[in-house]
């Protein structure tokens, strides 16, 4: 029985990155040595254990044939004949199919050391092909490792090609879709995992509506970079540098999908494609079953991100119909969310990176202010009912009137 240290915890060593959680491989064992050793097994489909200590996994050495389509399509084998290399040449890239033993020694059959030099995400063997989630996982490294320069191999970049050619991406099923989109959402430039999926083609088989962004021209008076496609990726990486939340980072990849069905002869303008996004949001996350706070935000900003890039020229009963509509008082923590996300629309276009947006800070205090309401004292006077609901709403229109004041002062 020999454990190796495999994966992302010997890849991201090499490369002087953080190691986040370490995996073991346990070669020439088996499930019932494994037990009597205590460890405790919580794989289903194929046998992994929980170290008694340190709690981290620890997989017995398997291969896998394929058997179906999709990821799903797999027979797993493992027993103590299993090599260390068997086991490794099933991984998707070289970079992941790093070994240490336990001298600290770094077991490399596939030339992963230099492809981590090469900055290259390049594909082991041709069963790379047998599962499609390969392609979505290709993609979120690419983002993940973006800022180091990395980039995909031309060879696998034209397996992946082929693998959307084949039909082989659309066995894909809808968790599983949002579970890497759920991750690449959460790397540091995000917009590198659509960027792949887009140059293989499946972007426009996974996210249709986004892929049609591309080739959009908006007003180069407030859009210097145009193409809305390049837009929405500025947009996207823009909320990546100013919020850690998942959900402002969805809200802003999707705001502005409804102008990729503007039709042409109504180019560069997109009226009422606020109304369009809406749709697009609602379809998508239907699609992908993508969380409920995930889906409320995107359609609040899709709806309502030109209400705030307005906000100087709202009257204040709009801007207290927009609170209204934002459940902000209810719900503030949302509210702030979706100023970040209008931010992030803000900064993402050419020589509009590094500059202020006022807009948010004025809703944000207007929304602040006209949150002090003393309701308990409007009750001690005898309001009760409708007659409350429209005496708060009256002194929250006034303190917003008052602020209206001072900004055009």
């Amino acid at each position: 029985m020999k454990t190796y240290l495999v994966g992302g915890a010997v890849r991201d060593r090499l490369l002087g990155l953080p190691v986040r959680e370490r995996d073991w491989v346990v070669v020439g064992s088996t499930p019932e040595e494994m037990k009597a050793l205590g460890y405790r097994q919580v794989g289903k489909d194929f046998p992994v254990f929980l170290h008694p200590k340190s709690h981290e996994e620890y997989a017995l050495a398997r291969t896998e044939r394929k058997t179906g389509p999709g990821y799903h399509g797999f027979e797993c084998h493992a027993a103590p004949d299993v090599t260390l290399d068997q086991d490794l040449r099933r991984r998707d890239l070289t970079i992941n199919a790093l070994a240490e033993d336990t001298q600290g020694e770094i077991i490399d059959y596939y030339g992963g050391q230099e492809d981590l030099q090469n900055k290259l995400l390049r594909h082991i063997s041709e069963h790379f092909c047998e599962d499609p989630v390969r392609i979505l996982r290709v993609a979120r490294f690419a983002a993940r490792f973006a800022r180091l320069g990395f980039s995909v191999a031309p060879e696998t970049m034209s397996l992946m090609r082929d693998m959307v050619d084949n039909g082989e991406i659309d066995a894909l099923v809808p968790e599983r879709v949002w579970q890497e989109l759920r991750k690449a959402l959460s790397e540091q430039k995000p917009s590198a995992f659509f960027e792949v999926l887009r140059e293989c083609g499946a972007l426009k088989v996974l996210f249709p509506a986004i892929d049609r962004l591309w080739g959009v021209p908006q007003p180069e008076k407030w859009h210097p970079e145009i193409d809305t496609g390049v837009h929405t990726m500025m947009v996207l990486d823009a909320a990546a540098r100013i919020s850690d939340k998942g959900a402002v980072r969805f809200a802003a990849l999707t705001h502005d999908l409804g102008k990729g069905t503007t039709p042409k002869d109504q180019w560069p303008s997109h009226k009422m494609h606020e109304a369009r996004s809406k749709g697009l949001v609602k379809q998508l996350c239907a699609r992908y079953k993508v969380p409920r706070d995930y889906t409320e935000l995107a359609l609040l900003v899709a709806e309502y991100h030109g209400h705030c890039h307005k906000a100087f020229e709202l009257r204040p009963d709009t801007i207290l119909r927009l609170f209204k509509n934002l459940d902000a008082y209810r719900r503030p923590e949302r509210f702030e969310d979706f100023l970040v996300a209008c931010e992030a629309d803000h900064l993402g276009r050419t020589g509009y990176e590094d500059t202020p947006y006022p807009q948010a800070e004025f809703l944000r205090r207007a929304q602040r202010e006209s949150s002090t309401i003393d309701i308990v004292a409007l009750r001690e006077s005898g309001l009760e009912g409708t007659a409350l609901g429209n005496a708060i709403e009256k002194k929250r229109l006034e303190i917003i009137q008052a602020l209206d004041r001072l900004k055009k002062e």
